[in-house]
């Protein structure tokens, strides 16, 4: 089956001269597995076998591994997905929830829950390189600015987000964002960073050169997952308890769209060229699959029990 996909994508290329569409990788926290999604065709093509409550995703630049955060061993693990077989595991401390490459693709983010730290894996020896203490209660994710330079860490605990500077391997403000902070998505430029606040049901626009809130969005019910456009212009924020995403304009910070997409949609993820959304729906036990162009479902993906993150990798 993947000599068969291999050879299809390299003939596509030569008749084509285009790339083969992504794959969407899917942790099912429930069912303690990865879905992987062919996005040309929206079907999934494989299924890995990962450990107990796989919940945070990432994948190498090369699309050759797929890393989740596996809470009941307390590690971040990475597996191979030419057949699925685990590559390594890195014990990171108790409770981990989200995991983020950095930009240059060399380090990955875990915001470890219990231990109120960010730990730092190098993605190729896959080694714990360091902790970071963070202020704010049950870290959920840490994500880095375009530049590598920062992570936001938000906190369910807390009504704040973390900004913390790398080199120093501390934090250095933290920010009033409302109650129960959740996702975060920057920019391309990185000036700006958008942060759903769960339980506000608000979206913090935050100045990252300054370090302080400039806007705040009221959005839908328990609002947590957010992704930016690749071209800046919008952000997508999904709001758990309404079922639906909401698309702002950054330009003018107002909501120019809302899409039913399914039961509790959680985290998700672009395709590159930004024309698909992929919104793991905890409950529904989907993916739906959101046009941006033009604000509609265009379908659901059965996946497994209760999917949590959606991370966007090379077909492979």
């Amino acid at each position: 089956m993947i000599l068969a996909r291999t050879i299809a994508a390299v003939a596509a290329l030569a008749v084509t001269g285009a790339l083969a569409a992504p794959f969407a990788y899917v942790s099912n926290e429930g069912s303690g597995t990865i879905s992987v999604i062919d996005t040309a065709t929206d079907t999934v093509v494989r299924t890995i076998t990962a450990g107990e409550k796989p919940r945070g995703i990432a994948t190498s630049r090369d699309g050759s591994r797929v890393f989740v955060t596996e809470q009941a061993a307390n590690a971040l693990v990475a597996y191979d997905t030419a057949n699925g077989e685990r590559a390594g595991t890195v014990p990171v401390g108790r409770s981990p929830e989200a995991t983020y490459l950095s930009p240059d693709g060399r380090t990955l983010s875990v915001a470890v829950e219990e231990n109120d730290q960010i730990a730092l894996v190098d993605a190729t020896a896959l080694k714990l390189e360091r902790a970071i203490p963070v202020k704010g209660k049950n870290p959920e994710h840490a994500v880095w600015s375009p530049d590598g330079k920062l992570l936001f860490a938000s906190a369910e605990d807390a009504d704040s987000v973390d900004v913390i500077d790398v080199a120093r391997g501390a934090v250095v403000a933290s920010l009033k964002v409302g109650l129960r902070p959740r996702g975060i998505g920057f920019t391309p430029d990185g000036s700006r960073a958008y942060v759903a606040a769960e339980n506000a049901g608000l979206v913090n626009v935050i100045d990252v050169k300054e370090q302080k809130v400039i806007a705040t969005i009221p959005v839908a019910l328990r609002s947590n997952g957010v992704t930016m456009h690749p071209d800046g212009k919008r952000v997508f924020v999904s709001s758990g308890g309404a079922g639906t995403v909401q698309v702002i304009d950054t330009a003018t910070n107002k909501i120019v769209a809302s899409v039913e997409v399914g039961q509790r949609p959680w985290n998700m993820a672009l395709t590159p060229d930004g024309s698909k959304l992929y919104v793991a729906c905890g409950r529904s036990g989907t993916v739906a699959v959101v046009d941006t162009k033009e604000y509609k479902k265009l379908r659901e993906i059965a996946v497994g029990k209760l999917p949590w993150g959606v991370a966007m990798g090379p077909a492979r």
